[in-house]
Parts: C-alpha cells; sequence; structure tokens
C-alpha cells in the first residue's frame, strides 16, 4: 500500500471494492498485490471499459477487471500477441515481406501480408511454427511506443510498405502508437501480454488468399491463420475439437446427406440450392414455426424480393447498409435533386412489413399487429467471407415484425424471449447465452434516431430481460443500425458460439415511416416495431443445426424418418403396403428396393442417418409386422406396425417444446 504522503488513486475492483494504489501504479502491480497466481495468469487489464497493457502507468481513479485467459478479452490479447509474433518469425524467415494487418479473430488470429513474388504453401508453416516457438522462448517483452505521425511515415517509408502508410494516413497525431518484441516492430494500437514467453502452443491452420481490405480491385495478399494456447494440453484439445469439427462439418454432410448444393461457376458463390431431402428438412422447421406463430396471433404476409431505392432511403437501409447490399438496378440517374431511381434487392424484409401496416387505419384495439414471413433477402458479403451455409448472400429469414403500444414493450419482446427458447430447447441447443446488443454512445454517425428513443428501446430490453430471469451480457456497438436487439449466443456440441435469434426493439422505423394508431383519447400515436427471427435465417441456422448433432436429427425433423427394407425382390410389394400405411400417419418414409443385400441396405440407411430402419421378410409378411432397428442400435424388435406408431408414433410428430 502507498504511504500517506504518497498521492494515490482509488481502484474500484470487478466485486465492487475499493483499494488505494499510488499514482502511476500499473496493471501488472496491483494482480501482485492480490496474488501471486493472478499476477502470473494475468495477460491484461481492462481500465474504465478499455483493455490496456499490463505494463501501462494508472493515473487516475478507475474501475478495472485483470483479464486472463478465462475472459474473452483475455484471449483477444493473447492472440494478437501470438500474431505479432508470427509476424517476428515471417521476418526472419522472408526478409522481404510487408505486413499488413493482424487481428486476432473468434478463434485465433490471422495476419494479411504482401510476400512479393514468393508464394507460401500449407507445406511451409510447420517451419514458421517452429521459428515462433524459438522465439517465443525468448520471453521478450511487448514493448509500447507512442510516435509522432512524421516518424511513423518516415519508418514505413524507409520500410517501403505502402500498407502501413495507407494505415497511418488516416491517423491523427496523438493516436499512433508501435509495439516492439525482439527485432519486430509494427505499428498497432494494442494492447499486448507482457512477453513471448506466455506463448507456450502455437499452431499455424491454414493458408489463403485475400485482397487489401477486402477490396478486390486492390492487391491480393496472402492470409496466414494460426491460433495459440498458454498450455500445450489446450491446443491438443483444440486440435481434437478441430478433427471432431471436420467430420461434421455441414458442407461435407450436406454432401453425403443429399441436402444442399452449390454451383458457383454458373449460379454464384453464397447462393445455396435445395436439394429434396433438404427442401423437407426446410419445410418442416418452417411449418412448425408457423403452426406455433398461428397460435400466437402472428398472420401471415408475403413481399418482394425487391424495393424502389426511396423505400430503403426512407428505412435507412440506403445508405446506412449500404456496404452490405448488392448494387442498385438504376433505371434513372436522377433529376434536378440528383437522386438516382431504381430498385434494390432486398436486404431486409422489414420495411416492406411497415408499408403492410400502413395499409391500414389501427386503432388501439388492433395493436399488437403480429406480421410474420419467411422472407428471402440478399446481402453483398465478400467472396472470402463466405462459407458453406453460415455465411451466404441470399437467404431466408423466420422474421416477424409486431407494431404495438409502448406499454405492450415488455409483454411482447418477453413472449418472443419464449418462442426462441423454444426453439432452442426444441433442437437440443442447451448452452447458450444472451447478449444485449447496444449502440456505440462514442459513434453514433453508425445509427439512425434521437438519444431519447435510443435510451427507451435499450431500457425496454433490460427490463424484458430482467423479468424473465434471463442471464444477459451486455456488448457495446453491436446493435442494428435502427435499434438495440437481444441476441441468442448459441453454444454447439464442439463448444463453438454462433450467434442465431434475435429480437429488436425499433424505435426509428415507425418514425422514420410516420406510422400511426388511435389510441383511447382518439389522438395520433406513434406505435413501437419489434423485430424478431428465432431461427436467424433457415441457412445459417441449418448448417449450425447440421455440426451440432452431426447430421443425425430429431426424428420429427429428419428428411426421411424410416427406411422399409426388402429382404429380396418378393418381398417388395409388402414394404411399399408398409410404406404407404406409414404416410397414411404422416411418417416420411422410403422404400429402398435396390437389387443388394440386406446388410448393404442397412449400413446405407446408417450411412444417411435415417432414425429408423424396418426390416420386411417372409416372417413379417406373414405376421403382418416389422423388424425395427434404429439408428445407431444393432438391436431389432419385431413389432405389428400399430405397435411400432403407438411406440415410436410421438417421435414423428413436428413440435416446439
Amino acid at each position: 500500500m502507498p504511504d500517506v504522503d504518497e498521492k494515490t488513486i482509488t481502484i474500484t475492483l470487478p466485486d465492487g471494492s475499493e483499494r488505494e494504489y499510488s499514482v502511476g501504479t500499473t496493471g501488472l502491480e496491483i494482480a501482485e498485490s492480490i496474488g501471486a497466481g493472478l499476477a502470473r495468469d494475468a495477460l491484461a487489464i481492462k481500465v474504465n471499459g478499455e483493455v490496456w497493457d499490463l505494463s501501462r502507468p494508472i493515473t487516475e481513479d478507475a474501475e478495472i477487471a485483470i483479464l486472463t485467459w478465462d475472459d474473452e478479452e483475455g484471449k483477444e490479447t493473447f492472440w494478437h500477441s501470438s500474431a505479432h509474433l508470427m509476424a517476428e518469425a515471417l521476418q526472419e524467415l522472408y526478409p522481404d515481406v510487408k505486413f499488413t494487418i493482424g487481428p486476432p479473430i473468434d478463434q485465433g488470429f490471422y495476419y494479411d501480408v504482401d510476400l512479393g513474388d514468393q508464394t507460401l504453401s500449407s507445406d511451409e508453416l510447420e517451419e514458421i511454427e517452429e521459428k515462433m516457438l524459438e522465439l517465443a522462448r525468448r520471453d521478450v517483452e511487448y514493448e509500447r511506443h507512442e510516435v509522432s505521425k512524421d516518424d511513423a511515415i518516415d519508418y514505413y517509408q524507409d520500410a517501403g510498405n505502402e500498407y502501413k502508410l495507407e494505415l497511418i494516413e488516416e491517423l491523427e497525431e496523438g493516436e499512433i502508437s508501435f509495439y516492439e518484441q525482439g527485432a519486430f516492430t509494427d505499428l498497432c494500437r494494442g494492447p499486448h501480454i507482457p512477453s513471448t514467453g506466455r506463448i507456450k502452443a502455437p499452431k499455424l491452420l491454414s493458408v489463403a488468399g485475400a485482397y487489401w481490405r477486402g477490396d478486390e480491385t486492390n492487391p491480393q495478399l496472402t492470409r496466414i491463420y494460426g491460433v495459440s494456447f498458454p498450455k500445450q494440453k489446450m491446443l491438443e484439445d483444440f486440435l481434437e475439437k478441430r478433427r471432431l469439427a471436420k467430420e461434421r462439418d455441414h458442407r461435407k454432410l450436406g454432401k453425403e446427406l443429399n441436402l444442399f448444393t452449390f454451383d458457383t461457376e454458373q449460379v454464384g458463390p453464397g447462393l445455396p440450392m435445395w436439394l429434396p431431402k433438404g427442401t423437407t428438412l426446410r419445410q418442416t422447421l418452417r411449418e412448425t414455426l408457423q403452426e406455433e406463430q398461428i397460435k400466437q396471433g402472428y398472420k401471415p404476409v408475403t413481399t418482394p424480393h425487391i424495393g424502389r431505392l426511396d423505400l430503403y432511403r426512407t428505412s435507412g437501409h440506403y445508405p446506412y447498409y449500404k456496404e452490405d447490399q448488392f448494387p442498385p438496378m438504376i433505371f434513372d440517374e436522377g433529376g434536378e435533386d440528383g437522386e438516382e431511381d431504381g430498385y434494390l434487392l432486398k436486404p431486409m424484409n422489414c420495411p416492406h412489413h411497415v408499408k403492410i401496416y400502413q395499409n391500414d387505419m389501427h386503432s388501439y384495439r388492433d395493436l399488437p399487429v403480429r406480421l410474420a414471413e419467411f422472407g428471402t433477402v440478399y446481402r453483398h458479403e465478400q467472396t472470402g467471407e463466405l462459407g458453406g451455409l453460415t455465411r451466404v448472400r441470399g437467404f431466408t429469414q423466420d422474421d416477424a415484425h409486431i407494431f404495438c403500444t409502448p406499454e405492450q414493450v415488455k409483454d411482447e419482446f418477453i413472449e418472443v424471449i419464449n418462442l426462441t427458447l423454444k426453439v432452442l430447447n426444441a433442437l437440443d441447443f442447451e448452452e447458450f447465452e444472451a447478449q444485449i446488443s447496444l449502440r456505440d454512445p462514442a459513434d453514433k454517425d453508425k445509427y439512425v434516431g434521437r438519444d431519447e428513443l435510443w435510451n427507451r428501446a435499450e431500457q425496454a430490453i433490460r427490463d424484458a430481460v430482467a423479468e424473465t430471469d434471463l442471464d444477459a451480457r451486455e456488448e457495446i456497438g453491436e446493435a442494428a443500425f435502427y435499434g438495440p436487439k437481444l441476441d441468442f449466443m448459441v453454444e454447439d456440441a464442439l463448444g463453438r458460439e454462433w450467434q442465431l435469434g434475435t429480437i429488436q426493439v425499433d424505435y426509428n422505423l415507425p418514425e422514420r415511416f410516420e406510422l400511426t394508431y388511435v389510441d383511447e383519447n382518439d389522438e395520433r400515436k406513434r406505435p413501437v416495431m419489434i423485430h424478431r427471427a428465432p431461427f436467424g435465417s433457415l441457412e445459417r441456422f441449418i448448417g449450425v443445426l447440421i455440426e451440432h448433432c452431426g447430421g443425425d436429427f430429431p426424428t420429427w425433423l429428419a428428411p426421411v424418418q424410416a427406411q422399409v427394407i426388402p429382404v429380396s425382390d418378393d418381398f417388395n410389394d409388402y414394404a411399399q403396403r408398409v410404406a404407404q400405411q406409414l404416410r397414411q400417419a404422416d411418417v416420411r418414409v422410403n422404400v429402398d428396393t435396390d437389387d443388394e443385400t440386406v446388410g448393404y441396405k442397412i449400413r446405407q440407411a446408417e450411412t444417411q442417418k435415417i432414425p429408423y430402419m424396418l426390416v420386411v421378410g417372409g416372417r413379417e409378411e406373414e405376421d403382418g409386422t416389422v423388424s425395427v432397428r434404429a439408428h445407431g442400435d444393432g438391436q431389432q424388435d419385431t413389432l405389428s406396425l400399430e405397435a411400432f406408431l403407438d411406440q415410436y408414433g410421438p417421435e414423428f410428430a413436428p413440435r416446439l417444446e
């Protein structure tokens, strides 16, 4: 503790307790004062919401949190530092390399580099890893240096790095810093871990191409992906999960199970085509949710795939969402006002639903009005960011918009939370976290609407979440441009986190479109709009679901629920009669009449992950029975068809529980 004569600052810890320290005390010194174990594990410090290096002096009262590997921001700092370590290794092995950006990502890090005339393949990654380990063992500090803009420009002009010079030109004087470790220096705002010795287990995963700043007109760079851990055992566990993830990759299983296909050459990248089995899967999900929505008072609507630019100017999607849209189809370059006119592929369903609401006059007695549509929308994702079903250019949202009075917002929001939880429970997504995604008050230009409306919307979400006892974290800067939202971050069977369902409170679109209802005093009032999509998008949801369950869908959702297998052609007719009776009971069934052995047919049905196989032969035909074999279970039960349906029938019925 500081002497009484020293100038002190008050540090507030996460548990609310306060401690006095000398002005200029560092995060590492605070960690050491709390405990030696915490100091060993500390990677960075959060000071008044901002992540700093542990070596940075704290000069005023602050709320702090010591960040370790258990904190997301701790991992991000660790992986960012690992990207610098990889860059140092590259610099030793490829002296002419030019560095661009090297950020942390969800699972690790990458660095985009310009290797000039040299190429890099996955065969060279092991050598770079070995160099990283060699450098890490030197355990050198990551040192931060504040530099002037002129000095930064001089440094990178001497290095001949046009990429860093472009980045520096966009920075203001006083906000430029370099980080140095060993022989490597990089333009970087930080923060970083204390030293390279913390990085015990690096692993470089892949090499890809990437355009500078994501622009296809810019030079193509080499992107190296990697991951790292403070312990070797953590890396081993990660690699095992990665192996399992490859086995469960929805692109691989989607092909094996005949669910969907892509034709990037003629149809285009990011535009999936659904095969019959995949379409059955989609339709089952869709019909199940639609049935539940009807029970809850939603009205189905259908809207076009395009709309006039003026519609999206009013909503704010054009230009606020301009970077993610396909170019408009212009038919008028602009009159006196200079505004172009034309059509835009629909990036969102909400403006169309607003226009449907405007089609009628509404009394307070009519509200809430709940409009639902499985609407297909289009986003111009960069080619390098596309990934199977989880990142596509055309996808279908289970979209609905609720128009309600301000007094109804909380109850409506709670009902949508409950519906979303039903969806997650029905598909065995047991591990999830709710995230309240808020506006960044320091960057208001990214959003539309008045502060008063934003504050009201954010508080409405907090109130609804509190009443449902939902454990939710808050994230600044993750809101939609028109309103805050509650996102459901779902953890799959391999421990990966995905953002799926979302609920948003919107006071802004009703104002921009001047929506009204007539209240009990015959006065015009503004409704509130709730956007919701429990699935998020069918494409992304199905991609995540395939990997979560490894293609073993619950029986009610499986594209083929039962396969009838005759032991020979002599029993094909009986197999068809069995199948017809099952269809009458709404079971999705196929008959395998291929000229193959029973063993082969069973193996094929297992490969296709069909929940039930019904083997039929002479004894079954004579007794009017089937031999029942469940997927993954070698046991067989002989039952009458009626007994089979009585025993297993509930598994076949679509349901949200």
